[in-house]
């Protein structure tokens, strides 16, 4: 199998509810796991864009928000098991119990570093014992796991120094760092790829060997049509009714629009269904796929087609992604998906490297540096405007109305602009992203 297809393959996950509350919640379960007696107290300490994601995102099966409830059910009621679905069966009981648990004080959260790499250190202190569990770099990526002062498991040289101050220098070195240092760390795997070869690649692929990306809209659709019928969501029904009321009507920009929006309203207010994450992000995932579908059921465009067209949208979303890290100060789902999206119009439609060029250029230096405040209903909005700005993008690119290279951002190739666009996030945001989280801990005194 070509290693971009396994590379697509292995990180479509199923993730219910934002991505970082699951994380949050699947940390703590997999701590308590290793330890049994009555509770102490649960802390997780987490870098600055897992603090900011959760921080009052919507949880799946309860009507609370934010890092500290996604702790407590974790404990109650976690399925460590179940990755980023870990609370797919909370009931109203584990509610309650997670309740009283932040009541009496036995739940805290504290934030451990500025950066964009993933870090949540979940421990969970009992009367008979103490365990902690690691995870850096992806949601659910275990890399260390320590029972009472003895390491079990461990693939985090961190585990043997403490990790805040680790963080504290890894910060630093992404701030001092030169933007021509960074740029030229290109060791993902897809950076080795032009844009003209990952083209080349969508178009030569076994359709049968990318089949598996109809999971993503059979998810996403479920999604979607689980927000629609709740009372929890209230852009979607706006949305619908911009539509004519219809979900697939003869506007395929606010068909689009509809689609992508609903389920990101969904997802971000707890809806108990999941969505298909790309880059460790649901939101990623439905902004890289759910437009898309709406071309092809509104232009009759074969599946095989669709298909395609999604592998080249989260190609080009996850070559964008890898610059800029998982977690950061801009909103990847609008800037990174929405581009990835963008090109997958253009491919839809029948366009060439060029035009996709174009539509990135256009992209670049339209809605790049929107910020990411964490996963919450403002998601909709966000998700609003990069459709827009794709659907614009794209008209415009395809009539050779562009962004010309010698301007802002843009670089003298579709993978310097990509990567120029993925370097706005970090370094380039990383006092934003400090800033944000000030903002943020100063609504809680």
């Amino acid at each position: 199998m070509h290693e971009l297809t396994t590379l697509i393959k292995d990180d479509m996950k199923p993730a219910l509810g934002v991505t970082e509350p699951g994380a949050i919640a699947f940390a703590v379960a997999s701590a308590r796991k290793h330890v049994s007696g009555d509770l102490i107290n649960v802390h997780v300490s987490m870098n600055s864009g897992m603090y900011k994601n959760a921080f009052t995102c919507g949880i799946p099966n309860s009507d609370e928000v934010g890092n500290i409830y996604s702790a407590a059910l974790g404990y109650v009621a976690g399925n460590a098991d179940a990755g980023l679905e870990a609370l797919k069966d909370v009931t109203e009981k584990d509610n309650k119990e997670a309740d009283e648990l932040v009541k009496q004080g036995k739940i805290t959260v504290s934030l451990s570093e500025i950066t964009s790499r993933i870090f949540i250190k979940a421990t969970v202190e009992t009367t008979e014992g103490k365990a902690s569990v690691t995870i850096r770099d992806s949601h659910t990526n275990i890399t260390g796991i320590v029972v009472d002062d003895k390491i079990i498991f461990d693939t985090d040289a961190e585990l043997k120094e403490d990790s805040e101050s680790n963080s504290n220098e890894e910060t630093k070195e992404i701030v001092t760092k030169s933007i021509k240092d960074i740029a030229n760390e290109d060791s993902h795997l897809i950076h080795k790829y032009t844009l003209a070869e990952l083209v080349e690649y969508v178009n030569s692929v076994d359709v049968e060997d990318i089949e598996f990306v109809k999971e993503a809209y059979k998810v996403n659709l479920e999604l979607f049509h689980a927000g629609l019928s709740s009372s929890k969501t209230s852009f979607g029904k706006r949305l619908l009714e911009r539509n004519g009321g219809q979900v697939i009507s003869d506007d395929e920009q606010m068909t689009a629009s509809l689609l992508c929006n609903a389920t990101i309203e969904a997802r971000v207010v707890g809806i108990e269904k999941p969505a298909m994450s790309i880059t460790g992000s649901g939101a990623h995932g439905i902004i890289a796929t759910m437009p898309l579908y709406a071309a092809f059921r509104i232009q009759e465009y074969s599946e095989e087609q669709l298909y395609r067209a999604t592998m080249l949208s989260y190609l080009v979303c996850t070559y964008i992604k890898e610059y800029s890290g998982k977690l950061s100060a801009f909103c990847g789902c609008a800037i990174a998906a929405g581009s990835g999206m963008a090109c997958g119009l253009v491919y839809l439609r029948g366009g060439d490297i060029e035009m996709m060029s174009y539509a990135l250029n256009n992209m670049a230096s339209s809605i790049t540096g929107m910020i990411c405040d964490g996963g919450n209903h403002g998601c909709t909005m966000k998700g609003v405007a990069a459709v827009d700005a794709a659907y614009r993008s794209v008209d415009f690119a395809m009539n050779g109305i562009y962004i010309d290279n010698a301007h802002g951002i843009n670089g003298r190739t579709p993978e310097e602009t990509m990567r120029n666009m993925g370097l706005i996030a970090s370094p380039g945001m990383v006092g934003t992203e400090k800033t944000i989280v000030e903002i943020f801990e100063s609504k809680l005194q």
